[in-house]
């Protein structure tokens, strides 16, 4: 580690080989032109499955994952839309149905944060954390579940009639001071999935979450960068090292899969583990 910045670490994630668990199968990632969004659509193409990489600016950067996954030898392309917004959701599944045919997967990643002291939070810091976070994934969701239940069951293509992965944050379980609209928003997932998938699963649609905890992306740099931001980070993991988004993205392919068949209704914690509350690891 660099004396002054860990921005130039290789990353900490142990070498993985990739294997085709998702061939044959569609998948859509939203807020994938960064950071884990883009870690998860890589990995499901290298797993096999097309992928639409759904965002919101940095033209480049989508089609610059795009480009990625087509090494993989299979099919991606960009669509950009706000996921808090019905009209551009509708759109945006519309496209997919014609240029993929349906949608086997989604992964409801794209989030933001607007952080501010609690009394002076404004009206407009909370709804776009909420509108985005929280009734974004309600959208996507629900468009998906529709042509889950159109189509049903394929047992070629997967065990399930559609896979959900909600994109968490340790921070539905952990309060967060100074950044409450973001944890709100993380809380209402965990009951929207858990909600979700006990309605669903009869339906042979599996829903499920991610929660990751401190992991290497540009929305938290000042967490990690500087080598005294890093140790004092590491304080709050047991593991000792930071997450990378390749750590969310390999949990992704496998809920996404039929070696998760009978996973419903779960949140999966990739944290090191900070909900062990290191603080208390010598009695408090």
């Amino acid at each position: 580690m660099n004396s002054t910045t860990t921005s130039a670490i290789e990353t900490t994630a142990p070498p993985v080989t990739m294997h085709k668990l998702l061939t044959g199968q569609r998948a859509l990632v939203t807020g994938a032109n960064s950071g884990i969004g883009k870690a998860v659509a890589i990995a499901l193409g290298q797993a096999g499955a097309d992928v639409v990489i759904n965002y919101v600016d940095d033209d480049a950067a989508a089609t610059a994952v795009v480009e990625e996954i087509k090494k993989s030898g299979t099919r991606a392309y960009a669509h950009k839309a706000d996921v808090s917004s019905e009209d551009q959701v509708a759109a945006m599944f519309a496209r997919m149905m014609q240029e993929f045919g349906t949608v086997d997967i989604l992964v409801s990643n794209a989030g933001l944060q607007r952080d501010s002291a609690f009394h002076e939070m404004t009206l407009a810091q909370w709804n776009k954390v909420l509108n985005v976070n929280l009734t974004g994934q309600f959208l996507c969701a629900r468009a998906a579940v529709r042509e889950f239940l159109r189509r049903g069951v394929v047992p070629s293509v997967s065990s399930a009639a559609g896979k959900i992965i909600c994109m968490s944050s340790v921070h539905q379980e952990i309060p967060w001071g100074g950044h409450v609209n973001y944890a709100s928003s993380k809380g209402g997932i965990k009951l929207l999935m858990e909600s979700m998938a006990q309605e669903l699963a009869p339906k042979r649609i599996r829903v499920n979450a991610i929660a990751p905890g401190a992991i290497r992306t540009p929305i938290n740099t000042a967490a990690w960068q500087t080598k005294e931001a890093y140790d004092s980070l590491m304080t709050l993991v047991p593991y000792g090292r930071i997450g990378e988004p390749e750590d969310i993205a390999r949990a992704a392919v496998w809920l996404a899969s039929d070696h998760s068949d009978y996973v419903v209704g779960t949140t999966l914690f990739v944290d090191g583990g900070m909900t062990l509350y290191p603080g208390f690891a010598t009695g408090g």
